[in-house]
């Protein structure tokens, strides 16, 4: 095979799998803006968390 059919068939396959990735990144960036859109976090209410006090016998925090 003369070197410029093979150089020409690099290219073209070179091409396709850049085509192909470039889709697949942008499949991928879709899925993700979607699930970013639905993940909402609330707000903690601070006062409703139980406060930790050490435990003297074991040195662990406990909740209060």
């Amino acid at each position: 095979m003369p070197p410029v059919f093979a150089f020409a068939l690099a290219v073209m396959g070179t091409a396709v799998l850049v085509r192909w990735c470039v889709r697949e990144v942008q499949r991928v960036n879709a899925e993700l803006d979607e699930v970013r859109e639905r993940a909402t976090v609330e707000p903690v209410n601070c006062e409703a968390l139980p406060t930790l006090k050490r435990d003297p016998v074991t040195g662990e925090y406990r909740p209060d």
